[in-house]
């Protein structure tokens, strides 16, 4: 019974290396949202450059369409936009979602940087971004025909990230 004492500590560790292992395996940058395979989130919200306009969660079915959660504050959401107008100039459909920002900054952020959303819709308290589990700017979020997420990027989407990832998902969507 002693010498089974002796290997208590040795099983403790053995255990908690095995915790530690899975944890390194593990990818740290990914973001599981519970809305995959949900609709839109219901919403009524101004745009960027009209006001007056005023888009809901309707509007964004019909296409295969990028939803990019982006503001002029954010660092990351100034190395994307560049892709982002590469994009759209390809006819990828993107409407964007600004962020707890300032209007009139955005308008101007969208006029010097060019626009490469169809419409950005005005998030100014942030109840859309809460509503969608947002954790910050930059989030890419594909939704299908009928306006159901399928997948949620969060980061920077550049090249890689387009053809590895949001790519085969966008060009199924678009097929099926």
């Amino acid at each position: 019974m002693s010498r089974l004492k002796l290997f208590i500590p040795l099983m403790i560790f053995a255990v908690l290396a095995a915790f530690f292992w899975r944890g390194l395996s593990l990818d740290p940058t990914a973001m599981p949202s519970a809305l995959i395979d949900r609709p839109m989130p219901t919403f009524s919200l101004p745009t960027v450059n009209d006001e007056s306009l005023v888009i809901t969660q309707n509007d964004l079915k019909g296409e295969v369409t990028l939803l990019n959660v982006w503001a002029t504050w954010c660092v990351s959401c100034r190395v994307e936009h560049p892709y982002l107008v590469e994009l759209a100039n390809q006819g990828v459909k993107i409407v964007g979602v600004n962020y707890k920002d300032d209007v009139t900054e955005a308008q101007k952020w969208l006029k010097n940087l060019h626009n490469p959303y169809v419409y950005s819709i005005v998030d100014a308290d942030g109840r859309l971004g809460i509503d969608l589990g947002v954790f910050g700017a930059p989030e890419t979020y594909v939704l299908d025909r009928q306006g159901v997420i399928r997948y949620k990027h969060v980061g920077v989407v550049d090249d890689k990230v387009w053809s590895e990832q949001i790519e085969p998902i966008v060009a199924a969507l678009s097929k099926g």
